[in-house]
């Protein structure tokens, strides 16, 4: 691997800022990556002529002693961002050659502030999978493959996200969370997964699965370089009415702050029979980890966790069903002709849509159906609203809560999945977070006895970001995980 490739998003602007590497090499060796690593079926577009513009714009910028807080770092865009004169699609066919007028608030930031874009990063359609196989590209393939012998899943929805970072074809990139859409992948393939407290960052210019869940992110080799970018990512955005209106801190203070006094919450009802064994004793060492560090563990109950799959999986698709409504044929992406505007309808979206996005329209049409209403959507609202009530009580006596980030270590591609509820599983620890609209972060923190990453993640009450990455950032220092995937650019086997 070149050793450009090797550097943090902090060392590259390290050595940008004092001249030597330039923001061009920095992203002709990133495109090189992609290429070396076309296999991986990461990227959905690339975004190759302008990201050589913008890294000439960016040296002339630091020339200038202009530059932003990004400028010239090369970053990768999950395929849910609207980009404008960029292809979006959400990986899929309903929106295929769609081309946006505008730019999300998320990427624009970054953007402005000197960042380079690769391109479009690939994930489940309409962020909607747990392993990247309802894309209509294809699934992503996480770069530890080679290591167990067969493609290993690189997570969903932000499968893309996490197996470029991993995999050294882009030094960040940006996915968003619905149910574990951030931490899962990142855990898998081995980086560090954000998803931050439900409205830091806009979501303005953001295809939309289910709103009140939804939440943008960043993946990063390490806690440095996630704080670096959530800071450029988040803040207040107008044209959000969602969107918190509180002021970003710097974070650069809480990575090396510690966890000395801080009392770390083990929640006992994560311990679950679904949990590998080897998940299991990484949460203990992690415990250990932060014990060594002058932290206090404190078991705490949450009781209505074990109501958070059930109750996510009828908010969400009860959400998606109205958000996607809006691809019928009329207005934009593709059409299926015929003799009547309700055929047209049906047509179009029996074609466009696979078959996981009709399986949640559908659960989600039911859910809020006369008579039904009540019985499901109404209900899960209420459990919500406990799950909440179960954080708010826990923070009140601790200031984060430590868990696995997975039931599991990265599983095989291809093989066909009967029941969707096995697939649903793999959200299990993730999901109470975004019911609640917490802060959550997942770190790379050990290997499996197959030698696959696993994560352990760190909660947090909402906007204490700064708690996330102090403990994070502790777990990262005493782990010393080394990403090493088998299948990284210049190290294809």
């Amino acid at each position: 691997m070149s050793d450009l490739l090797k550097m943090t998003a902090a060392q590259a602007l390290s050595s940008l800022s004092k001249k030597q590497i330039s923001s061009v090499e920095l992203t002709t060796a990133y495109i090189e990556a992609m290429e070396a690593t076309h296999e991986l079926n990461n990227y959905v577009t690339s975004t190759t002529e302008l990201a050589k513009q913008m890294a000439l714009d960016a040296d002339k910028a630091r020339a200038d002693g202009n530059a932003g807080r990004l400028a010239g770092l090369p970053i990768g865009v999950k395929d849910l961002f609207c980009t404008k004169n960029v292809m979006t699609t959400a990986c899929s066919s309903i929106l295929n050659g769609f081309v946006p007028t505008y730019e999300s608030t998320v990427t624009s930031r970054l953007w402005e502030s000197g960042g380079v874009m690769l391109g479009k990063l690939n994930c489940d359609e309409f962020a909607m999978g747990s392993s990247n196989e309802t894309s209509v590209f294809g699934p992503a393939i996480n770069p530890w493959s080679a290591r167990d012998g067969e493609a290993l899943s690189a997570g969903g929805s932000s499968g893309g996200s996490a197996s470029a970072v991993a995999a050294g074809a882009a030094l960040m990139s940006v996915g968003t969370d619905t149910g574990g859409s951030i931490r899962q992948p990142a855990a898998f393939c081995g980086v560090v997964g954000l998803k931050p407290t439900y409205g830091r960052c806009s979501r303005w210019g953001v295809v939309a699965f289910a709103s009140s869940l939804d939440q943008a992110g960043p993946f990063t080799r390490d806690v440095e370089d996630s704080a670096l970018i959530f800071s450029v990512m988040a803040g207040h955005d107008a044209k959000d009415s969602t969107s918190a209106s509180m002021s970003v801190p710097d974070f650069s203070e809480a990575i090396n702050s510690g966890v000395e006094g801080m009392r770390i919450g083990i929640p006992g009802e994560y311990q679950m029979d679904e949990m590998d064994n080897e998940i299991s004793d990484l949460w203990r060492q992690g415990r250990k980890w932060l014990e060594q560090a002058g932290a206090t563990m404190v078991d705490i109950s949450l009781p209505h966790t074990k109501y958070a799959l059930a109750c996510y999986y009828i908010i969400a698709p009860a959400e998606a069903s109205s958000n996607l409504a809006r691809y019928d044929g009329v207005r934009y992406g593709n059409r299926i002709e015929a003799e009547t505007l309700d055929l047209m309808y049906e047509a179009t979206r029996a074609s466009g849509f696979g078959e996981e996005v009709q399986r949640r329209i559908l659960i989600g049409t039911y859910a809020l159906s006369a008579g039904y209403y009540d019985a499901y959507y109404l209900k899960a609202q209420q459990v919500r609203r406990l799950i909440k009530q179960d954080f708010d009580t826990a923070f009140s006596d601790v200031d984060a809560i430590l868990t696995p980030t997975t039931p599991s270590a990265a599983f095989s591609l291809g093989k066909p999945v009967t029941d969707p509820i096995t697939m649903y599983l793999n959200d299990v620890f993730t999901v109470p977070a975004n019911l609640a609209g917490l802060p959550g972060i997942s770190v790379p923190a050990g290997l499996s006895k197959q030698g696959l990453p696993l994560g352990l993640q760190v909660l947090a009450a909402p906007f204490r970001e700064d708690r996330l990455f102090s403990v994070a950032r502790t777990i990262e220092l005493q782990a010393q995980f080394s990403l090493a995937p088998a299948r990284a650019a210049g190290e294809l086997q």
